[in-house]
């Protein structure tokens, strides 16, 4: 009974991390890619698999995958940065999200859809 109750309880938590707002990170629609301005200033992070990144990217982003991100961050992005996030699902747009508000960065931005055709 107590292993069925604890297993609850860390699937509540999880549930709850995984529908959490991260602090800091805006959504924004795939409409901020054709402005100039606001495009050129952000540094636009594929954290999709290589495959995904292959078959359909946005042009000058860079992949680094969610599972390599925490190791191989300092290579390619700096904490002053804006940070254009590119994911297949919220979900891992928030899990990219939080490891990098965990190394410092304050302006994060997570793209709502990816369109490919």
């Amino acid at each position: 009974m107590t292993i069925v109750v604890l297993l609850f309880i860390i699937s509540v938590l999880w549930i709850i991390r995984i529908v959490r707002p991260v602090k800091g990170l805006a959504f924004v629609d795939s409409k901020v890619l054709s402005n100039p301005s606001e495009a050129t200033t952000m540094k636009i992070l594929d954290v999709r698999d290589a495959a995904d990144y292959r078959d359909c990217h946005i042009p000058s982003s860079i992949n680094i995958s969610i599972g390599r991100l925490p190791y191989v961050w300092k290579q390619e992005l700096s904490i002053n940065e804006s940070i254009l996030i590119v994911s297949e699902s919220p979900y891992k747009s928030k899990k990219a999200a939080r490891l990098l508000k965990k190394q410092g960065f304050e302006r994060l931005y997570a793209l709502r859809n990816m369109n490919c055709a």
